[in-house]
Order: structure tokens, then C-alpha cells, then sequence
């Protein structure tokens, strides 16, 4: 059970990170920046330090104890995780939403995966090695044949105006890759803030739990990235008139349900991580964003886009199935770890 556990903690929290995003559905009558700013405030202050107030001890204490630049470097990782987010917003005005998720999330889970793993000592050596890399290979292909299916879809039922050419696509492409590196920071701030993890065991945490000190920190400088991005919008905009009438509304609680999905699946797949060791970080982060993938694929299948389209959503279901195949070769290599 002890080598399972961690496996099936990452698949559970990749249903709530597939889920979260059904809130964005709901956002009128708020401003996508109204609405984005309770989201993350809720999703990165208030849940996470909320439930790691509760589960270590001494949480302040713990965090502050942590060398300075371990700190600063938590934070930076997620304020650039933060400018990502960003980008992935201006990539899909210019080339689509299928191709943008497709190279945003091949990307994301290769870097927040390989990144994390070469800075294991003698990770080359380690027995999970060729197993992990092969994994994410696997698991970025899996990626690129879904977004291709999205693509086909789209083209087929004229969701889209299609693929754009020239000089506004090359930039798009630019844009999404960037988009890509930036957000597999995300993980990338989780691992470096391993010894406030390591500092909350020490003051009586659980090991599971020790995982959520470290993203209290990391989720500090995404706050703030997001917020500040959030406020300029409705400064410049106007758009916190829209606040008003909207207590109480389905967008209200949305925002905040979306906010408690959102840290729910990072907080669960930090306690997952936490129990594989070192090498958590690499095996469970592409796992969660493929099985996300997965999930969020059912929703949209329940809510009817891949209605009508046969040939794509054949494609798709190939694409889902490489990556189940994946996470299965991932989940063997956390047994040799």
C-alpha cells in the first residue's frame, strides 16, 4: 500500500486540477479580471495557508527559519510561473486553443519534470532513470496527438477560424512555447522549496503534509503576479464596477469553488510527492498534468464538443490512451526509486 498510496494521492489530485477549470464557464457578470482576482486570492492564499496553518505547526516559524534564498527563489519560480499564465492567454488570440494547450502542456510537463530530476545528484545513475524519461517523452506525445485532435475538431465544426499564417502565428508559436517553459515553473518553485518541507518535518509535520509549507511560498510570488495583473486590468478597464451585484451570484461561488479545486489538486499532489522522496517532483508532476488532461476530456465529452466529430475524437481517444500508457511506466519507476 505504502508504494501505491503516493500514485493514487497524484491521480486523485489530477481530478480536481481536470475540474477546476468548468468554474470559468461562469464568469459574467464579473470581468474575467474581477472574477480571476477572487479566484486566485481564494486559490493561492486563503486555501493554502488555510490548510497548512492547520496541519504544521509553527507554520510561520517554519517558513522564516528556511534560508533566504531558498525562499526567494520559491517565490520567483512562481511569479514567473504567474507570467506564463499570462501568456497562454495572448497564445491562443493568435494561434488557437487546441494548438496553444497542446504546446503549453507537452512543454509544462516535460521541463517541470526534467528540470527537477537533473538536479538530483547522480540522477543519470539512478534505476528509475531511463524508465522516467521515456515516461515523459511518452507523455508529451500523448499531449501533441490530443492537441491535434482538438485542432481537428475545431476545424470541423468551425469553432474556430483555424491555424493562422504568417507573422502573427510565428509570434503565437513563440509566445506558447514561452508560455510552456514559464508554467512548468510551477513544480519547478515546489521542488527548490524542499528544505521548508524538510524544516516542517522537523517541527512535527507530517511528511504528506510538510509538502503544503512549501507551497505556501511558492504560491506567495504566483499571488502576486497574478494579482498585480488582475488589478491593472481593473484599473485600467473599470471593470471593478462589475463587482457590484455580484455577492451571492453562481459567478461568485464559482470562483470560489474553482479556487478550492485548484489548490485542492496541488495540495493532495504535494502530499503525494512528498511520500515518493526526491524524486516525487519529476514522477508526479507530468502524471498530473496528463491524467488532468484526461479528466478534463470527460467533462468537455459530457458537455458535447466532441459531438459530431468521429475521426478527431478517435484521435483523441489514441492520444488519452498514450497517456494512461505513460503514467503506467511513470508509476513503475516510482517502485524503483
Amino acid at each position: 500500500m505504502e508504494l501505491f498510496l503516493p500514485l493514487i494521492l497524484v491521480l486523485f489530485a489530477s481530478f480536481f486540477q481536470g475540474t477546476f477549470g468548468l468554474g470559468m464557464k461562469f464568469i459574467k457578470p464579473l470581468a474575467w479580471e474581477a472574477w480571476w482576482l477572487m479566484h486566485v486570492s481564494i486559490a493561492m492564499i486563503l486555501f493554502p495557508m488555510a490548510w497548512a496553518i492547520f496541519a504544521v505547526p509553527n507554520l510561520f516559524e517554519v517558513i522564516f527559519s528556511t534560508d533566504t534564498i531558498v525562499l526567494f527563489k520559491a517565490m520567483l519560480f512562481g511569479f514567473l510561473w504567474g507570467i506564463g499564465g499570462i501568456l497562454f492567454g495572448k497564445s491562443v488570440g493568435k494561434v488557437g486553443v487546441s494548438l496553444t494547450y497542446g504546446i503549453v502542456m507537452g512543454l509544462a510537463s516535460a521541463v517541470g519534470s526534467i528540470v527537477p530530476l537533473f538536479q538530483i545528484e547522480n540522477a543519470v545513475n539512478q534505476p528509475a532513470f531511463p524508465f522516467i524519461i521515456t515516461g515523459v517523452v511518452i507523455i508529451v506525445v500523448g499531449v501533441v496527438v490530443v492537441a491535434w485532435a482538438g485542432i481537428k475538431r475545431d476545424n470541423q465544426t468551425n469553432a474556430d477560424t483555424g491555424i493562422p499564417t504568417g507573422k502573427a502565428f510565428q509570434i503565437g508559436l513563440l509566445i506558447a512555447v514561452l508560455s510552456g517553459v514559464l508554467s512548468a515553473f510551477l513544480n519547478v518553485g515546489f521542488a527548490n522549496a524542499t528544505p521548508v518541507a524538510e524544516n516542517a518535518v522537523l517541527a512535527g509535520a507530517a511528511t504528506n503534509n510538510s509538502s503544503l509549507a512549501a507551497w505556501v511560498v511558492v504560491l506567495w510570488g504566483a499571488f502576486l503576479m497574478n494579482a498585480l495583473y488582475s488589478v491593472v486590468l481593473l484599473i485600467k478597464n473599470k471593470s471593478y464596477v462589475t463587482y457590484k451585484g455580484a455577492w451571492g451570484t453562481k459567478a461568485f461561488r464559482w470562483s470560489v469553488l474553482a479556487g478550492l479545486f485548484w489548490f485542492a489538486a496541488l495540495g493532495i499532489y504535494g502530499q503525494g510527492a512528498a511520500l515518493m522522496g526526491s524524486i516525487g517532483p519529476v514522477i508526479g508532476w507530468p502524471m498530473l498534468l496528463g491524467m488532468s488532461l484526461i479528466i478534463s476530456n470527460i467533462w468537455a465529452y459530457r458537455e458535447g464538443e466532441w459531438n459530431n466529430v468521429k475521426t478527431p475524437f478517435r484521435i483523441m481517444l489514441v492520444g488519452l490512451s498514450t497517456i494512461i500508457m505513460a503514467c503506467v511506466i511513470l508509476g513503475y519507476s516510482n517502485s524503483l526509486n
